[in-house]
């Protein structure tokens, strides 16, 4: 049988007294210094994160950039940390996180711009930094920048009509089946390139995203979008970048292998190798997700019928993504007092909105638990925070990176 704490790694694990450790730091003293919900980030996971992505791309042979998504996290702490690394640019998706981007550290020549809907009042903050790179969505968006700059250097967002996601989830599928609002279709194209060539737009890069969270076993969905948003490359001959996107999935449930970052990378290579060609990436999860945790208090344990329920003081309202995506959190006691998991009960961790699908896990071992425990809800390090919401007046939190 698989061990409940499937997710023991260096940097998380149990001390010998039961108790949780991560970063080096005893978890359940910390979160008792903050009598609230807690976000707590690991800097040095994040670093080892994009060291293990760049070594990948380095094996593909081709010339490579990371942009990390800050639409995944934006504390100001975290945003600064990589600013001050070097080497990593910064993907947005607002004028405000540009604002944000630059006052962390991140220079405009090293921020891309990836957006949807983007109205005119965004373009023109937008286009006041002329070494930020943009990607467009649309032909409007075309349209406008050649309206109000012509001869800028553009980039295309593409949509190859396939895609892929976490457990070939539709609701994290970008690109598939169904019309999504995102990119340029094929049927498209032949405008949108007559659109830049009307105001004399140079088309440096093909850009595609194509769903999130994808996992080993949908690299062959995500091969063929590849190949697919490749071709667009044949009309750009001029091209020096082609931006893959970021949704580099990791587990969020036992039994789930982490993503093969070899057969990743051999992807790369056999689709834009020898080409020329800079190998944008735009991480987000996959660099901060499993660096972060979310610490809440138990505030009742208690039976409903056949059900034992372990209430906290923090719900989906902080973490969105389990309710809305299926990406859980997986709750883990941070003192465990029984270490024999043959004893441990089936709970339900409910959260304290009103609404009923405020449930962090049904049915989830867990070692007998007290009012005053805290649990960390692992994998809490994006999309967390930054999707948050004060619903219910219930959305008080602290972020703290180590």
């Amino acid at each position: 049988m698989m061990s409940p704490e499937w997710w023991t790694r260096d940097d998380l694990r149990r001390g010998t007294d039961g108790r949780l450790i991560f970063a080096g730091h005893d978890v359940a003293a910390l979160a008792a210094e903050h009598d609230r919900p807690l976000f707590l980030y690991n800097g040095a996971r994040i670093r080892a994160n994009a060291a293990r992505l760049r070594a990948a791309l380095a094996v593909s042979g081709c010339a490579h950039r990371l942009y990390y998504a800050m639409k995944c996290n934006r504390f100001p702490p975290l945003l600064r940390m990589l600013a001050a690394e070097g080497g990593i640019g910064i993907d947005i998706c607002s004028p405000d996180e540009m604002d944000l981007a630059i006052a962390c550290g991140f220079a405009p020549g090293d921020i891309s711009f990836t957006g949807t809907a983007v109205a005119p009042r965004d373009l023109d903050r937008l286009l006041a930094r002329p070494d930020l790179h943009i990607n467009c969505d649309s032909l409007a968006q075309i349209r406008m920048i050649g309206e109000r700059t012509p001869g800028r250097t553009i980039g295309i967002r593409v949509n190859p009509g396939l895609g892929t996601g976490y457990g070939d989830s539709a609701r994290l599928t970008y690109a598939g089946e169904r019309t999504t609002k995102f990119g340029i279709y094929r049927e498209q194209w032949a405008d949108a390139l007559g659109l830049a060539a009307r105001y004399g737009l140079t088309v440096s890069t093909i850009h595609f995203h194509v769903g999130c969270g994808y996992l080993s076993q949908q690299l062959d969905a995500w091969d063929a979008a590849v190949g697919e948003a490749a071709s667009f490359l044949a009309d750009l001959p001029q091209a020096t970048t082609v931006n893959i996107g970021g949704g580099l999935g990791l587990p969020h449930r036992a039994g789930e292998p982490p993503l093969d970052l070899a057969r990743w990378s051999a992807i790369i290579a056999r689709h834009f190798g020898g080409r020329g060609l800079t190998v944008a990436v735009e991480p987000g999860d996959y660099l901060v997700k499993d660096a972060g945790l979310l610490l809440l208090s138990v505030v009742w344990v208690e039976r409903k019928r056949d059900t034992l329920f372990v209430a906290v003081d923090g719900g989906f309202n902080l973490h969105p993504e389990p309710a809305h995506y299926d990406l859980p959190c997986e709750p883990v006691a941070c003192t465990v007092r029984e270490p024999d998991p043959s004893r441990w009960h089936a709970v339900t961790v409910a959260g304290n909105i009103n609404e009923a699908l405020d449930l962090w896990a049904e049915d989830h071992p867990m070692p007998p638990l007290r009012e005053g425990d805290r649990i960390a809800l692992i994998n809490a390090g994006g999309y967390g925070s930054a999707m948050s919401s004060n619903h219910c007046m219930r959305g008080d939190f602290v972020e703290l990176l180590i």
